[in-house]
């Protein structure tokens, strides 16, 4: 044998290993294939009614949230409606209420000034009908009072006396 029969008899040894190793690799492939094949097939089947469940929840969650919009519009229509009916019922209300109350007020001071005015014309009298034990214990109760309102003024003013109003306005 010769050199050249040699190698080509080596050539040919190296060429069918590697027919066979492809051979081997193609094989393999073609398994691989068949089961990505199938993988895919199953995975289709089961991925295609998720989909269209998908898709009908989607559509479903759509239309309500389309009805929740119409309900909130809604609310938000009759909140506007109930806030100018409380501006509507305060604008009406309110000025009565407080005229009715600074009258009930007004009323409740003149009510204590004519009380004291009658405790003191009952002290003057008591004191000028002749002083007994009686008058005295009058007369010191009427005597505080002026000095309240006195104090009440200020140092320097002189007492109203009741009649004079000192708070707000008159109307």
């Amino acid at each position: 044998m010769t050199a050249v029969d040699l190698a080509a008899v080596i050539v040919a040894v190296v060429c069918l290993a590697t027919v066979v190793v492809l051979t081997v690799a193609v094989v393999s492939l073609v398994r691989t294939l068949r089961e990505l094949r199938a993988v895919v097939d199953d995975l289709r089947d089961s991925a295609l009614p998720m989909v269209d469940d998908l898709r009908t929840t989607v559509t479903k969650a759509d239309a309500e949230l389309h009805r929740v919009d119409r309900v909130i519009g809604r609310a938000e229509r009759i909140a506007a409606t109930a806030d100018h009916a409380s501006r509507l019922t305060y604008r009406a209300f309110a000025p009565p209420l407080i005229k009715g109350l600074s009258l009930v007020s007004g009323a409740g001071q003149a009510g204590r000034r004519l009380r004291e005015r009658r405790r003191h014309r009952r002290a003057l009298d008591l004191a000028g009908s002749g002083g007994s034990a009686a008058a005295g214990v009058v007369s010191t109760e009427v005597e505080p009072a002026a000095e309240r309102r006195r104090a009440a003024h200020g140092p320097g003013l002189p007492d109203p006396g009741g009649r004079t109003r000192t708070r707000g306005r008159r109307r």
